[in-house]
């Protein structure tokens, strides 16, 4: 009897993003970008009993980044256009490569995306973690290409 080749699933901690414009590695967390679509129930005359469940609109997740306070002020100064009233939307990826670092493995295009919420790194000088900044991003889709 034939078997399958086994397929390992990719690690989470080998990801890039990519966005216009911006020069910025070192995210340490890369989430929220999901996909839903509301269902949309429906009944025909006659059929009293069973309700239909149709397609409606579908939404994308914002999505949240995490990096290590660095000199670099890219992202911050997209959201600061923002608080000024200049929405500069930008296209992107997040991309998922191989224990290699080197083969890409999955990819998610988004596209119109903007900063909606910046939050600077909690500061506490009773420990010795890293700071962390975090960047909300909307965006109007999401696309997985890979």
């Amino acid at each position: 009897m034939p078997t399958a080749q086994r397929v390992d699933p990719y690690r989470n901690f080998n990801f890039k993003l990519e966005i216009d414009k911006i020069q910025q590695a070192g995210f340490t967390e890369c989430t929220g970008f999901d996909i839903s679509t509301d269902p949309i129930e429906y009944r025909e005359g006659g059929d009293n009993t069973t309700a239909r469940k149709l397609p409606g609109q579908t939404k994308y997740g914002n999505i949240v980044l995490k990096w290590g306070l660095t000199d670099s002020m890219d992202l911050y100064n997209w959201y600061r256009d923002v608080t000024k009233g200049k929405i500069d939307r930008r296209t992107g990826s997040i991309v998922i490569y191989d224990i290699d670092m080197v083969t890409e493995r999955a990819r998610w295009n988004f596209k119109d995306a903007w900063p909606t919420k910046y939050n600077p790194a909690d500061l506490n000088a009773k420990n010795n973690e890293i700071a962390i900044e975090t960047l909300e991003i909307v965006t109007e889709g999401i696309e997985r290409v890979k």
